[in-house]
């Protein structure tokens, strides 16, 4: 527990604590301290780590800079989540109590007083309702408010408005758009400075470049060169870090949330995995929707690098750890440049073993137990990452160009990806197919996929991966694909889950293509839920860990230097 204290208070020296606005607690009962311990307890503390053996001494300083601007991120992001989140944990900080040591752990790990597996439950006394709007938009305004106010006003200031790098706050009677440079202003300059420290001790050129960018892209609010500079990235080091998912607003799904992963290049894996990069304008020329809805020329520059990561802090590392993630999100970079694919491997080794295969061992029949494979896991995630490149982004609603994100609002981010899982499973067996991956793994993809399932939906519907498994889980044995055996385990029929693959990928691509809202939410609303059967099952889950709770052991080596 010594360590997530010193951790609380390395958060709140790195940033000023503001007042404390709780507002109306939320009428329900707290966790007592021994039901808050069952629930952190389903978060198995892990060991993350790499080999820096090979790195040279001025890299090695260059990660201890980076490590050390990711304790501000992870203090901003807690601002961005509540504006009483820094006070709150200045006071559980201070509360030596058993009950507030336990509520500072699950604090910690949930980067605020809601538990986050449990449909935001408050688990302290005195926190509100998880706010749907975040910090990112005014207490008191309402989401009809601030959508009469965005559509009132010109198309510059629009863009402005609903963009990823803003706020919006009230100015007089009505509202402005404050820039996150303003608006977190004491942070990122701090942010920059490390980064620039980091950038002069690099000997890499291009992580030279990326760094200095992107300082300046913290003190500028302007991403888009730093954002180029982080796709060609080349070397040991491999920083992620500023604002990015925007899974934090529940209202518009606008606004990006500040994150970091400071990670190390595994060379001998991404390049067994850059000739899946060749494959992916023919998974979109294949794709199952109308042509003119698949794009004919996707990015040029679509690298995959697999990683073991050093550090993660803000969005990268509340409640359920991230396996891999592909970005940038900006829309300008994505046409023009493509995508990047980074794949966490140690992270996922770790969820594997500590999550999956004990899930197998219970959810699935014996027969399908065999089957399932790191392998089929692993290719899951790369292929996932892949699919958030492929399919419609910029599209046409009603004559005028928008993107899919500004139409679906808030169901864009279940569908996206609901999307890259569903059309995941989709590329890989087209690539089994074509013969570019063996026909052996077709037999553990789809059973792999069915453990996986049971793994994220533990992470609730309310969030938008769980959400997004659950409309395939429903799917899939909708179309008999997947089928519940009279002992309540689950088995898989391989030829109806290749239907139902394409029959969904189908649907799920056509709503974004059309930016239908409406058929959006309808979906989530039918299939988004958690029915009978799979609750049994995951009623007979409560021993295995849900997810792994990071503990850092090479960023602290590297601190102590």
């Amino acid at each position: 527990m010594r360590q997530r204290i010193a951790t609380a208070c390395g958060v709140l020296v790195a940033t000023a604590v503001t007042a404390a606005v709780w507002g109306r607690a939320q009428e329900t009962t707290v966790p007592d301290t021994a039901r808050l311990q069952q629930m952190a307890a389903r978060f198995a503390p892990t060991d993350i780590g790499a080999d820096l053996t090979a790195l040279s001494e001025a890299d090695r300083r260059v990660l201890a800079k980076l490590v050390e601007a990711s304790t501000l991120i992870d203090a901003l992001f807690l601002r961005q989540v509540w504006a009483g989140n820094e006070a709150m944990l200045l006071d559980l900080v201070r509360d030596e109590s058993p009950a507030g040591r336990a509520r500072l752990h699950y604090f910690l790990i949930n980067k605020g007083p809601w538990s986050r597996l449990d449909h935001n439950q408050v688990f302290v006394p005195g926190a509100p309702a998880k706010p749907d709007a975040a910090n990112f938009y005014p207490p008191g305004a309402s989401k009809p408010e601030i959508e009469r106010w965005i559509q009132s006003l010109p198309k510059t200031e629009r863009s402005r408005a609903t963009g990823f790098f803003s706020v919006i706050r009230r100015a007089g009677a009505g509202f402005s758009t404050v820039p996150y440079s303003v608006e977190y202003q004491g942070e990122l300059a701090r942010a920059a400075a490390l980064l620039r420290e980091a950038a002069n001790l690099a000997a890499a050129p291009t992580l030279k470049a990326f760094l200095a960018m992107r300082a300046d892209a913290f003190l500028s609010n302007d991403y888009y060169e730093s954002d180029i500079a982080w796709m060609e990235l080349k070397g040991a080091i491999e920083p992620t870090i500023g604002p990015y998912e925007v899974y934090e607003d529940e209202w518009f799904n606008y606004k990006a949330a500040f994150e970091s992963f400071i990670t190390v290049q595994d060379e001998a894996e991404t390049a067994k995995l850059q000739r899946f990069a060749g494959e992916l304008q023919d998974i979109e020329n294949n794709l199952p929707i109308e042509a003119r809805h698949r794009n004919p020329k996707l990015g040029a520059l679509a690298p995959i690098v697999v990683v073991n990561e050093i550090f993660a802090a803000g969005d990268a590392n509340r409640g359920v750890q991230t396996a891999a993630f592909n970005l940038p999100n900006d829309e300008r970079v994505v046409r023009e440049k493509g995508t990047k694919r980074v794949m966490l491997k140690n992270v996922q080794d770790a969820k594997f073993a500590r999550t999956l295969v004990p899930i197998s061992k219970v959810v699935l029949s014996p027969a399908d137990q065999q089957a399932v494979s790191f392998e089929a896991f692993f290719t899951h995630i790369l292929v996932h990452e892949l699919m958030h490149g492929l399919g419609p982004h910029n599209i046409s609603v009603n004559g005028h160009q928008t993107t899919v994100r500004q139409e679906l609002k808030e169901a864009s981010s279940f569908l996206e990806e609901a999307k890259a899982d569903i059309s995941g499973l989709f590329g890989i067996q087209h690539m089994i197919d074509k013969g570019v991956l063996p026909k052996a793994l077709e037999s553990s993809l789809y059973r792999t996929f069915l453990a996986s399932a049971f793994r994220s939906i533990r992470f609730g519907v309310n969030e938008a991966h769980g959400k997004g498994i659950a409309v395939q889980l429903n799917f899939l044995i909708d179309q008999g694909g997947f089928q519940v055996k009279p002992d309540g385990t689950f088995t898989v029929d391989a030829d109806r889950a290749k239907e139902g693959v394409m029959a969904l990928t189908r649907d799920i691509m056509t709503i974004q293509a059309e930016g239908d809202y409406a058929k959006a939410k309808a979906l989530g609303n039918r299939l988004g839920v958690v029915r009978p059967p799979i609750q049994a099952a995951l009623d007979k889950l409560a021993a295995v860990p849900v997810d792994i709770e990071p503990r850092f052991v090479t960023a602290a080596q590297l601190s102590g230097r």
